[in-house]
């Protein structure tokens, strides 16, 4: 049998809500105590010490002994209400203990040899469906955890409930089906969409542009034609001008000659 702790306790003179309030006023929580063939058993403990073993690992896995002033009571802790605000305990049921009998209990799942499972040396990810299964355990006997090995589990393998090697006496509360604890599933990757330089995205606007219907230079228009291109075109039709008046000069020389 495991280790049992002991818990300080005393017997509660007044219940309700008037009395658990001028407890905890006092440092100290009600609880009650059910189970077996005796009556309920109302009580009240320190909040320091009961806080303490409730934030401990496998709290409701562990037998106590309540160190009430009549005599220890072995109880195993069921359930713990705590303040929304604090977290910390307000009130505690706990079962009393009878020898043989079987309680079930969720217990912590372990998995071991990550670094010799295949599939997740190639990148795969282990899925825990249930970091708890509940089983059915001797309330002498209950497990801290259970665990099983990843050697050799591939990427797309399902770890089910009989792959764990269970104490003798424990059995789990599902026996209809091998339900699954844990699968190894497959990689999931992400590829970042890149994102342009300033220099690129400049460049791939001013193509934009070149390629749009009437690019760069048809978007210059009329005035266009006021570049260096224009003014040569305008010297060169003020050059060809230029003959045509002198010819019409010589007209009137020649009607001259005739008279």
């Amino acid at each position: 049998m495991a280790q049992i702790n002991s818990l300080p306790a005393s017997k509660r003179e007044r219940s309700g809500k008037g009395g658990s309030r001028a407890l905890r006023r006092t440092g100290q929580i009600p609880g009650i105590v059910y189970g077996g063939a005796e009556a309920p058993l109302e009580v009240a403990l320190p909040l320091k010490e009961m806080n303490l073993e409730y934030q401990k690992p496998g709290f409701f896995t562990h037998l106590y002994d309540l160190a009430l002033p009549q005599g220890a009571l072995r109880v195993l802790p069921r359930e713990v209400q705590v303040d929304p605000v604090t977290d910390r305990p307000v009130h505690v049921d706990f079962m009393r203990y009878v020898k043989g009998s079987k309680v079930a209990v969720h217990v912590a799942v372990h998995f071991l040899d990550h670094a010799k499972s295949e599939g997740l040396k190639n990148g795969g990810v282990l899925n825990i469906v249930r970091h708890t299964v509940e089983l059915l355990c001797p309330v002498d006997a209950i497990p801290d955890s259970i665990s099983v090995s990843l050697a050799g589990r591939e990427i797309g393998d399902s770890i089910h409930i009989s792959a764990f090697k269970l104490p003798d006496g424990v059995a789990p509360v599902i026996r209809d089906r091998d339900f699954t604890v844990a699968t190894i599933a497959a990689p999931t990757t992400m590829v970042e969409e890149e994102k342009p330089t300033a220099e690129a995205a400049a460049v791939t606007a001013a193509a934009e542009a070149a390629a749009a219907p009437g690019g760069a230079e048809g978007a210059k228009g009329p005035g266009a034609g006021a570049g260096p291109g224009a003014a040569k075109g305008g010297e060169a039709a003020k050059g060809k001008a230029e003959p045509a008046k002198a010819g019409a000069k010589a007209e009137p020389a020649k009607g001259g000659g005739k008279k």
